[in-house]
């Protein structure tokens, strides 16, 4: 199949997943006939390899809840909503400081007088 993610997935290897991805939607192929879609339970190391458990498969319609993977396997994972809203605001915020000392407007400088 040779999926190599959308435009708005990252791609991980599976060697670099660790618990902060536990709960973000991923998907990858397992094998050269198989791809994955799904929100990541678990996940476990092992030597020369990683397992990631999937939420709510259960053997539901003969899917797999596990998978095993290479850590050379690159797996592609959805953008974390919360962490692009916070990066997002700190940019804004940045910027609204910028304004606020005058770096990026060049106003009147009119007192009033009395």
């Amino acid at each position: 199949m040779n999926y190599s993610g959308t435009g708005n997935e990252k791609a991980v290897l599976a060697s670099e997943l660790n618990r902060t991805h536990v709960g973000q939607t991923v998907s990858f192929e397992p094998d050269e006939f198989t791809m994955v879609f799904g929100k990541i339970a678990a996940i476990a190391r092992k030597e020369g390899g990683v397992t990631i458990a999937l939420q709510g498969v259960d053997g539901t319609g003969g899917l797999q809840s596990s998978y095993s993977l290479p850590v050379s396997k690159h797996v592609y994972l959805q953008p974390d909503m919360l962490t692009n809203t916070e990066s997002t605001i700190k940019d804004l915020f940045g910027k609204v400081q910028e304004n606020l000392r005058g770096g990026g407007h060049k106003g009147d400088d009119r007192t009033d007088k009395l």
